[in-house]
């Protein structure tokens, strides 16, 4: 039987409807190559610097890299023009897409995934995710950093090399005003601080933690697998967290992955890192969602923004700790 869970950090309903997981291939995993053209060297890869703008800041011994930033050769947001709106008619508004749009490169290796970081690597990337959004909340006319891994086609990676993108821009997103909203309404502390408590007091639903982080397949999960990662330090901004909060926090992350690949192979999924406004005031948490690309939004979820999960948080949580514990098993063994 199918059920409404309202999802507290934005407000929305999702349905989690089980029974239509009997569908055939109701999940797909990674079916296109990145690239169809494999022929030319990757722009990404050590040795290839030429092909990139001039790094913003590489992080690793002198000589070379382990993670690098770039600015983005097509970016979403750039310039610097104040965020001026004009009306051109009774429903035409626009304003310049100024801001920041730089890419992320994780590591060297070109065929890895944040699942092969090692825990140097993966606190690395976090630092570096950290220097940048304090570097664009300095940046005059900017108001919020968004920072996005896309891994796999069906993810939205046009590059194989593993990689993340960072946008500054001068407005804050309708998610991250759904997500204030929601810590608003919340009638306690704070809203992920008291549902990383609850998690673990019924633990039906956390699928690793440990002293600084939590990861749970939420309650109100709206997509197949959806994983949500929790620093317990409780901090609005992700660029002004501790270090070693920051360096569990990708470990987390690594574990997650790598759990999500042991269960359904190599599929494609997205990592969204969301932090507080520049500015904000007011309750929040930084956290980061692990959302897998394992079906199809379709007109029913597009026409209404109501997901539709197949697969309840409790059954991909019992999932996921056991494919954890077995690669845990397989580690040891080796």
């Amino acid at each position: 039987m199918s059920q409404l869970r309202l999802d507290p950090l934005t407000g929305r309903w999702v349905v989690v409807s089980v029974d239509r997981a009997e569908r055939p291939q109701a999940f797909r995993p990674r079916s296109l190559p990145v690239q169809e053209d494999r022929s030319r060297p990757c722009p990404l890869c050590p040795g290839n610097e030429e092909a990139t703008p001039p790094a913003l800041e590489s992080y690793g011994p002198s000589g070379s890299w382990l993670v690098r930033i770039i600015p983005n050769l097509y970016p979403a947001f750039s310039g610097d023009a104040p965020m001026v709106v004009t009306h051109l008619g009774p429903v035409f508004t626009q304003a310049p897409a100024s801001g920041i749009h730089e890419v992320l490169v994780l590591c060297p290796e070109h065929d890895a995934d944040w699942a092969d970081l090692s825990d140097a690597q993966a606190g690395l990337v976090m630092a570096a995710i950290r220097d940048r959004i304090a570097e664009h909340a300095g940046t005059p006319g900017l108001r919020y950093s968004q920072a996005i891994v896309n891994a796999g086609r069906e993810a939205g990676a046009s590059l194989e090399h593993p990689h993340g993108q960072l946008l500054g821009m001068p407005f804050v997103p309708r998610e991250l005003v759904d997500e204030q909203a929601g810590f608003a309404r919340f009638e306690g502390n704070c809203l992920l601080c008291t549902t990383t408590e609850a998690e673990e007091d019924v633990n039906h639903r956390v699928v690793q933690a440990d002293e600084r982080s939590a990861v749970i397949c939420p309650f109100w999960s709206g997509v197949p697998f959806e994983m949500l990662i929790i620093p317990r330090a409780h901090d609005p901004h992700l660029h002004h967290a501790r270090p070693r909060d920051l360096a569990a926090m990708g470990r987390a992350v690594r574990s997650a992955v790598q759990a999500l690949h042991r269960r359904l192979g190599d599929v494609a999924y997205n990592v969204v890192f969301h932090s507080a406004p520049y500015r904000m005031t007011g309750v929040f948490h930084w956290h980061i969602h692990l959302l897998p690309k394992v079906t199809t939004l379709a007109a029913f979820e597009l026409g209404t923004g109501v997901l539709i999960n197949v697969v309840s948080p409790e059954v991909a949580c019992q999932e996921l700790r056991a494919a954890a514990a077995a690669g845990q098993g397989q580690g040891r063994a080796g």
